[in-house]
């Protein structure tokens, strides 16, 4: 495996570095400033940058099509994707943020013409955002053969009820249109079952019944949405790929969202770490500065360690997605999936230590960095189910021979 980036992406980590030097983290602060002023409304910064990253041609990185995106395979976008991460209004401002980046690829990959046109273009410009309706609170949602929301065909058109809820993005006023998962045919083969359908957010029946928080954080202007679909009717046209085909659709989908936000979460813990290096070389306590504590020194060193070993898994997991499909890659996008948000949040730990009340406060973005990655090991399948996968891979290539007596 040669992870050496080609001169065409580390040109464009030039130019993304450059452009978050430039307009991002000098506007962090204007970003929650404008958003705390009117909480569901798009800040404007954000809004202005996107022409800005646009015109420089540092738009929809993550479309290995080269006819909507950069044409970047997982591996080449994996470095951009990291840098993204870094800060929590940087994916938009490059057009790319889940869960737009996993919607536009189910678009360009399932969506008929007519599809296409009516929402792909618009997301791909930037003029309207998505959410993904899959998630429901009545049932254990971590295995998707549970879900119970219906998508009943009624002449020319289906009737969609369910509730759903985890919904990102809904809260946001641009966001115009739902992928919705629910089952067309309860009496199919369990993974035949589902369905996806395009659902516009103002149809009659679609109703966000609350915003839900993370640890006190709303996530504000995007959000969590509870939303209720009850008796939601939209064309037979705006099914994906046809009835029974939700779950191969959520495999083609799943694979790149779940790396990207692997990808990210390395770009959180250099964030954290760069953070932690600079505050305990500022503080003195008991008459020395923080950096020349020893346990100080290991978290520092740990950390280093951590994010190395993670960002080469993230690698190889890009590079199988290329070389030999996601179906083959599978095992080390579960494996990454739970490494990456595990070794953030202990890095993301360490530096809130570091800055003590600092840490856990709004002063940095630590503590909402936290939270935010705190969900990834839930969302995209919890870690339980990964880490299921990824042992009954492991037994299956020792399953025909006998076990090895413990002296052994």
């Amino acid at each position: 495996m040669n992870f050496e980036f080609s001169d065409k992406v580390k040109i464009l980590q030039r130019q993304v570095q450059a452009f978050l030097d430039e307009y991002i983290y000098p506007n962090e602060q204007r970003f929650y400033d404008e958003i705390e002023k009117n909480r569901w409304s798009p800040a404007r910064i954000v809004e202005e940058l996107k022409l800005k990253a646009r015109a420089a041609g540092l738009w929809n990185l993550f479309l290995p099509d080269s006819e909507h995106g950069a044409g970047l395979t997982n591996l080449e976008y994996a470095p951009l994707c990291e840098m993204m991460g870094c800060s929590a209004m940087a994916p938009e401002v490059f057009n790319c943020s889940a869960p737009d980046t996993g919607n536009m690829e189910v678009l360009a990959r399932y969506g008929t013409s007519e599809q296409k046109e009516r929402w792909l273009k618009p997301l791909l410009a930037g003029e309207i955002r998505s959410c993904f309706a899959m998630t429901e609170p009545a049932v254990a949602s971590s295995d998707a053969t549970n879900i119970e929301a219906r998508i009943v065909r009624d002449g020319s058109h289906y009737v969609i009820n369910g509730r759903k809820w985890w919904t990102s993005g809904a809260g946001d006023p641009r966001c115009k249109i739902a992928i919705f998962m629910g089952k067309t045919d309860p009496s199919a083969q369990p993974h035949k079952q589902q369905s996806m359908i395009l659902v516009p957010m103002d149809v009659p029946g679609v109703k966000i019944e609350r915003m839900l928080t993370v640890f006190g954080y709303d996530h504000a202007p995007h959000g969590h949405g509870e939303v209720v679909f009850e008796n939601v009717r939209v064309p037979i046209s705006n099914v994906l790929l046809g009835e029974g085909r939700g779950f191969e659709i959520a495999q083609g989908r799943l694979g790149p969202g779940r790396i990207h936000h692997c990808m990210r979460c390395i770009g959180v813990a250099e964030r954290a770490l760069e953070a932690m290096c600079k505050r305990v070389q500022a503080r003195v306590a008991f008459g020395k500065p923080l950096a020349e504590q020893g346990t100080i020194r290991a978290d520092i060193a740990i950390s280093r360690m951590e994010i190395e070993q993670a960002r080469l898994l993230t690698l190889k997991a890009a590079y199988m997605m290329d070389t030999v499909g996601n179906k083959a890659a599978r095992t080390e996008i579960a494996m990454i999936k739970v490494v990456a948000p595990n070794v953030a949040l202990r890095v993301l730990d360490r530096a809130i230590q570091a800055h003590g009340g600092a840490g856990v406060a709004q002063d940095t973005v630590l503590a909402a960095a936290w939270a935010s990655v705190r969900t990834l090991r839930i969302a995209d399948g919890p870690d339980e189910v990964h880490t299921e996968s990824i042992a009954r891979h492991e037994l299956r290539k020792w399953g025909k021979f006998p076990a090895k007596s413990a002296t052994h």
